[in-house]
Order: C-alpha cells, then structure tokens, then sequence
C-alpha cells in the first residue's frame, strides 16, 4: 500500500503525516501553530495561544461533577526547515533523507484527533479535556517553562511522549550539573621545581580526585537505575606542553535521580571527598565542588489513579501495559514540581501512545498500527476516566 492511499483511509494517519510534513524545529514553530489554530477554528475547538506562543485547546465538561485531564505533548522537532517528505514502508511511515518528527508529532496528532472526536460526542458525560502543546522541548524547555499554569484546572497531566506503546512512566531522574575545579597555585618548571614538595600538578591531582568520586550506578531499585553519577570530561594543561606544573584543573559531572534522598546522599558523598582532599593538601591546593539543578526530579507520588487504570485499559484491549519509572528529563519533571489554577499539584505521567524508534535520526519511523492502537487506548482510557 502506497502512503497516500492509506492517508486516504484513515483520518488520523493524515493528521500525523499533515503535521510532520510542517518542519518545526525548536524555536522555529510557527507554521505547525498556525496550522493546528486553523484547525481547531474550522472545527469549531477553542484554541488560545500565550505570549510564548504555547497552546490551550479545550473541550468543555458536560458533568461538572467529573474531573478534567491534561494531554500534553511538544511542537517542535530535532532537525532543520527542509522539506519532510514522508512514506510508508511496510507498517513503518519514515522520511526521506532526514528526521520524521515522530517525536513528538505522534503525541500531537493523537491529543489533536481525540480532541476533535470529543467535541462531537453526545454520550459521553466527562469532567472537561484539556490540551497544552508547547515549543522548544528538544532544546532547553523553554516552552514548558513559560508555560501559564493557571490557564490549565486540571490535576491529572498525560504528556504524550514516550517512545513505546503501553508505556505508563510514574517517576523520571533530575539533573544536576557538577562542577568540580582544583587550584594548584604555585605551579613551576617541570626541571627546576619538580623536587618542591609545596608544590603539586593540578592535573595529577584531579585524576587521584576523580579516582575517589562515584562514578556509574549509585543506587538502583528493582533492576532500575535510580540514581547515577556520570563524568562528562576533564580539562588541565596543554598536551603539547609538558614542562610545566599545572596550576588548574576541572571537570564536569552529571547526577541523575529520581529519588531526593538518594540525590542528597550522593551529593553529600561527593562534598565529603572533596572535604577530605581539602584538609590533605591545605596550603598547597584547593578543591571546589558546586552543583547545579538543571532539571528538577520527577518523584513517584502516592496517587495510583492514572497508572492503575492505564494498566487494566491497556490489557483489555490488548497492549502490553508497561509501568515504571525513566532515567531521564522530560516535560513531566516541570509538571511535577508545578501548581494548576485552583493550586493544586499536579500529578503528571508520560504516556506512549505509538511506538516510535531511532528517534532525532534520519532513521527514525514510527509504526502506524501502534499509534492507531494508542487511540484506541487513549478513548478507551479516558471513557473509563470519566464511569
């Protein structure tokens, strides 16, 4: 079967493939917003735009007495403003030469295809839907970030972002840069100065202290990494200069965690090492350790709503349900650690609703049946939402 005839059959394969025809890299989303304006104005779904240009698309609640849902997803794509030309191979819809924007059109096209099929339904007594697309997640969050949480009431967040079908992610690592810096101050001639016990290379002295740091897995639960520590680099001296007694040294460090206690005890672990170094070479060199929050972690919270009934949903239609937790940032981490209008916390989940692989690649695809499955699941999900 050629693309264009299947387009032809099915309404949400041509939302999707219409969608990630519009290139939208990151701060360059423009197009793909008007796009989806247009759309909701000529299907009559309020839409309303912020002033960082994020998206609030709303349904209406026919029973005040129910709660509203959040779906969540992100506009722009790893890649460039050249032409996406998309087709199918097999099951697989690919683009040529370049990245299909799978990630995250895929959550796009669902939230955007349920949303229309809601408006006009007349049986169905729901609490509200709510919509938030946002710019820029690929490259900093700023779309997320510039968010206006009081446009949303929801509680209960479904970011559309994950990468496999029947996956229900309840908690996701923080990031916390580490920037660690040693001062060797005297330095000297490599000749001259070597036999000078007040004198040390910063070089030699950042690798016995990186030696001593952790460094991988720092604690895991249940066979998932919750918390790590992972070196990015070192910098010291001049490969090409070897008479020289370095003065300075640095290296950069990532922690990853979705646990706080555990972020703090590795923090304070490191803190304790670089405390000890301190006290062996005081007068000679200096340690700094500082850290950095970049992403705020994503904690499991004690509400099981979202993810039990996602688990009986899924199996009853015949996905896989697959409940854990991420060792990595996304959007549910600003979510988590965020207010709605009426104040309340939110609870955010990151949802797959397609299966979609070798994502920010020329490679990348995604399996049209999985992401017809995943609405499938999503209706399913939210009918069962509102009994």
């Amino acid at each position: 079967m050629e693309l264009r005839e299947l387009r032809n059959q099915n309404e949400l394969v041509d939302l999707f493939c219409t969608l990630a025809e519009i290139p939208s890299p990151s701060l360059n989303e423009g197009k793909v917003i008007e796009w989806i304006c247009k759309y909701c104005t000529g299907n009559n779904i309020e839409c309303e735009k912020d002033d960082y240009e994020n998206l609030y698309i709303r349904i209406p609640a026919t029973d005040s007495t129910k709660e509203p849902i959040l779906l969540s997803a992100h506009l722009d794509v790893i890649g460039d403003d050249s032409p996406v030309e998309a087709y199918l191979d097999g099951d697989l819809i690919k683009a040529k030469g370049r990245t299909l924007g799978a990630d995250d059109k895929a959550g796009v096209a669902n939230a955007l295809y349920f949303t229309k099929l809601l408006k006009d339904r007349t049986d169905l007594k729901h609490g509200g839907l709510e919509i938030h697309f946002t710019r820029d997640e690929e490259n900093s969050m700023t779309g997320i970030k510039n968010t206006d949480f009081n446009k949303i009431n929801s509680k209960y967040v479904l970011v559309l972002d994950s990468d496999a079908l029947g996956q229900c992610l309840i908690s996701g690592a923080s990031y916390v840069m580490v920037d660690l810096k040693i001062s060797a101050p005297k330095g000297g001639h490599s000749g001259n100065d070597i036999g000078d016990n007040t004198r040390e290379n910063a070089t030699k002295l950042i690798a016995d202290l990186v030696s001593d740091l952790p460094q991988g897995v720092y604690f895991s639960e249940d066979g998932k990494v919750v918390t790590s520590c992972n070196i990015g680099g070192i910098s010291s001296g001049d490969l090409n200069v070897t008479n020289v007694i370095n003065t300075d040294a640095h290296a950069t460090y990532s922690i990853r965690s979705s646990r706080k206690d555990k972020e703090n005890e590795l923090i304070d672990t490191m803190k304790t090492i670089v405390d000890a170094f301190n006290e062996q070479y005081e007068g000679i060199a200096t340690a700094t350790i500082t850290f950095t929050e970049k992403m705020p972690m994503f904690e499991k919270n004690e509400d099981n709503t979202i993810p039990e009934l996602f688990e009986k949903i899924a199996k009853e239609i015949g996905v896989e349900p697959e409940i854990s937790s991420f060792h990595a940032g996304a959007e549910t981490h600003i979510y988590a650690n965020k207010t709605n209008a009426k104040g309340e916390k939110f609870s955010p989940y990151l949802l797959g609703l397609a299966t979609v692989c070798n994502m920010h690649s020329a490679r990348e695809y995604v399996d049209y049946k999985t992401m017809l499955k995943g609405q499938e699941l999503l209706q399913a999900f939210f009918e069962a939402f509102n009994k």
